[in-house]
């Protein structure tokens, strides 16, 4: 909490429990996805009580720095990294590379109709349905590995760019594309992108929300090299050539960039290291979650009618594929709102809901309108490319706000994940 709230007096403590169930284990945004669920819930009790709007308590308890590092879990390598902080050694407060954590809760604020919310649970109803707004906050660290990638051009003037990095489905051939595109001064159809072979350049391979800001910042390099190379043998000075439209250019003077490789293909490969950065500023990703459900006063079955996350995490490489992944995100955050549990048969020790027939996921039916806004934000901490990673930001902080819009709704506060209807069902007479 230290990274999200300031608070002079503050005591952390993590306890240990063996339990007879599967281990816990990385999934998406460990650590702060499941933390979020009960400290977003609390702030949002904490406004209730102060008698306070829950955007503006989170805003006047912004922190600028970090009190003190917390030598966090894990080794210095590990991408899933709840803080950032893994393999750390305690030091004193240092500076976030860049914080637009309060942009996100007021443009989220406005974007999504805050003001119309009603303070008091339960006041708010449409025929049967009680409606309700909730918010949360959302952060989530933006680690980035040393990488390395290899360029080739050859005579067509096409480059092949090796990695191996891997897509997951999350875009990574696109934005590693679209990198060495731009370096290059190419159409991405004159890009070939091969990823996940051992024999190419180590890139991390991804997860932790690493691998956009770690793959890329190894290309760029990679084609940075390749540039001098290029200009080296057209005979350009290449401190002050310009590479577009599949040409090299300086003054007057204009080459293709195909001419460059007519003796045979060139390669370059280079890495990108960081240094200690990550040791002087703190590098994370932040953004704030916004939705309104619907409650049927009946029967209690909770219907979620709207969705915007807001985020703040660095240079957006593509908005497109960027947007896809946090939707992804607000979707499984809806998931470990209202419907995911694992049941467990205590007599036997067996796993009821141990296939996708019994484990409820949502569809396309239970998710409504999504939005997605991203804050103009560059941080030159991290890459040359100023990027970070978004994919995890998009889940963390999705479930308490569901559960506070179901609270402002309805008044009954559940604090038991999934919120199932039989959680209130036996109090929403009295509501109705």
């Amino acid at each position: 909490t230290q990274l999200l709230y300031a608070g002079a007096n503050r005591l952390n403590l993590t306890r240990l429990a063996t339990l007879d169930l599967p281990e816990g284990n990385a999934m998406r945004a460990p650590g702060e996805a499941s933390g979020l669920m009960a400290l977003e819930i609390a702030m949002d009790e904490l406004a209730e009580k102060l008698g306070m709007d829950p955007v503006e308590l989170r805003i006047i308890n912004d922190t600028q720095v970090v009190p003190g590092a917390d030598p966090g879990r894990g080794s210095s390598t590990d991408p899933q990294s709840a803080s950032g902080n893994q393999g750390k050694e305690e030091q004193g407060p240092r500076p976030f590379s860049i914080r637009q954590f309060i942009p996100c809760l007021r443009t989220g604020a406005e974007r999504f109709g805050w003001k119309e919310r009603q303070a008091k649970p339960g006041s708010r109803r449409e025929g049967r349905w009680l409606i309700g707004m909730g918010m949360a906050s959302a952060i989530r660290g933006a680690p980035i590995i040393p990488a390395g990638g290899r360029v080739t051009l050859d005579g067509k003037g096409i480059v092949t760019v090796e990695s191996n990095m891997t897509d997951m489905g999350t875009g990574s051939y696109t934005i590693i594309g679209q990198t060495a595109a731009e370096m290059m001064g190419l159409t991405l159809d004159r890009i070939i992108v091969k990823l996940a072979d051992t024999r190419f350049p180590e890139a991390f391979g991804g997860g932790g929300q690493a691998g956009a800001a770690t793959a890329t910042a190894g290309v760029y390099a990679a084609c940075v090299k390749l540039r001098e190379v290029v200009a080296t043998s057209l005979g350009f000075n290449s401190g002050d050539v310009e590479f577009a439209d599949g040409e090299v250019r300086s003054g007057n003077r204009r080459v293709p960039l195909a001419g460059a490789a007519k003796a045979g293909p060139i390669t370059a490969e280079d890495k990108m290291e960081y240094g200690d950065l990550s040791k002087r500023y703190e590098q994370q990703t932040f953004g704030a979650h916004f939705c309104e459900v619907g409650v049927d006063a009946w029967t209690g079955e909770i219907r979620i009618r709207r969705m915007l996350a807001v985020c703040a995490a660095g240079r957006i490489l593509n908005p497109t594929t960027a947007r896809s992944q946090v939707i992804g995100g607000m979707v499984m955050g809806a998931g470990a709102a209202l419907m995911e549990e694992l049941a467990v048969d205590k007599r036997f020790g067996f796993f009821v809901n141990h296939d996708l027939a019994g484990y409820e996921v949502p569809v396309h039916a239970d998710i409504p309108h999504q939005d997605v806004v991203f804050i103009d934000e560059l941080d030159p901490t991290m890459s040359p490319l100023k990027a970070k990673g978004v994919g995890e930001l998009g889940i963390s902080g999705v479930a308490p706000a569901i559960a506070n819009a179901v609270y402002n709704a309805t008044g009954i506060r559940i604090r038991e994940y999934p919120l199932t209807l039989e959680k209130h069902l036996d109090k929403l007479p009295q509501v109705a």
